[in-house]
């Protein structure tokens, strides 16, 4: 955003303005980046089935033991030893590969 307000301001003001506000804005789009490197920098991402454990969804396909549920949207293969009904909503407590463990939510 700042590199593009330094375009703008380097056609419109007039000179020396315009080179004075296009190097300030430069320097803010220069910082900027280096905030947000350094803020990103050695997070890992979380994405997968392993960050689904502890979630709660809804069974789409009943859970005696294997059948379907719903997560965020989703739906993900699911057995349930305890079994669960379609409609039920169930916790994430695991998984096996891609298969998610879950149990009934009293």
């Amino acid at each position: 955003m700042s590199l593009f307000l330094a375009l703008i301001l380097l056609i419109l003001l007039e000179s020396p303005w315009n080179v004075v506000a296009f190097a300030v804005c430069l320097v803010l789009f220069v910082g900027e980046a280096l905030l947000w490197y350094r803020t990103v920098k050695g997070r890992r991402v979380a994405a997968g089935a392993e960050t689904l454990v502890g979630v709660e969804g809804q069974v789409v396909t009943a859970c005696r033991p294997e059948g379907q549920v719903r997560l965020r949207g989703e739906i993900w293969a699911a057995r349930c030893d305890g079994g669960a009904d379609e409609g039920e909503t169930v916790r994430v407590v695991g998984r096996r590969g891609l298969v998610l463990l879950v149990e009934p939510v009293p």
